[in-house]
């Protein structure tokens, strides 16, 4: 059986996506178009109710949740070390960030670009001051994920070692590309670091297969 990555360009699926080319194990890209509600008909709700991306199928093996998927292809696939080994201090560590990146700095995004969905339908203004205020608040979390790269002084998120987080940090900033202020690549240290994940092969692969072009982040 051969995975399949149901995905929309430029989503959260993004994350995967670049883990599989990093792995470079076989799999197919499923497209899934969300610009024609291709997400929220039956035969996608079978495979994740919520109507989300990504989804990861292998045969009748079903997994949704990004986080959850990037945990089950670093477990699949331990020789690759794109997370420490379980059991550690330093795979307690990878934990935390990873939870912190999708419940954290990915939430907050999200509320930035569906303001609509926390107030009443046709609050317009209501909507853009939710918007304003979920911007302030990614600042804040943007200038922590500069420290860490700045405190551990290696190339990758956590130090010397590229791991499942970078391309998960790299994809969260890269969604702040077209803010009005506050870029993550303005920060000192996020610019060059993510500048160094865009250069990867694999990530470069996934700019091409979703068809996404400059700015990368």
């Amino acid at each position: 059986m051969t995975l399949k990555l149901h995905y929309y360009p430029a989503t959260a699926a993004m994350i995967p996506h670049i883990l599989l080319e990093e792995l470079g194990v076989p799999y197919e890209r499923v497209f899934v178009d969300r610009a024609n509600d291709e997400h929220k008909r039956p035969e996608y709700l079978k495979l994740n109710p919520n109507g989300t991306l990504p989804v990861l199928t292998d045969g009748d093996f079903v997994l949704y949740e990004t986080a959850a998927i990037v945990l089950h292809l670093c477990d699949r696939h331990r020789e690759a070390r794109l997370a420490p080994a379980p059991g550690t201090l330093e795979r307690s560590h990878f934990h935390q960030w990873l939870m912190w990146l999708t419940n954290t700095l990915q939430a907050t995004l999200m509320v930035y670009f569906y303001p609509e969905r926390w107030v009443k339908e046709g609050n317009v203004e209501g909507a853009a001051e939710v918007k304003a205020k979920a911007q302030e608040r990614v600042g804040p979390l943007l200038d922590q994920l500069d420290a860490l790269v700045a405190r551990h002084g290696g190339p990758w998120l956590l130090g010397a070692q590229y791991c499942a987080l970078d391309p998960y940090a790299f994809t969260l900033c890269r969604w702040t590309r077209n803010f009005s202020a506050g870029k993550a690549r303005e920060r000192s240290h996020l610019g060059s670091y993510l500048q160094r994940v865009s250069e990867r092969a694999a990530v470069q692969r996934v700019f091409a297969a979703e068809g996404l072009s400059a700015p990368w982040f």
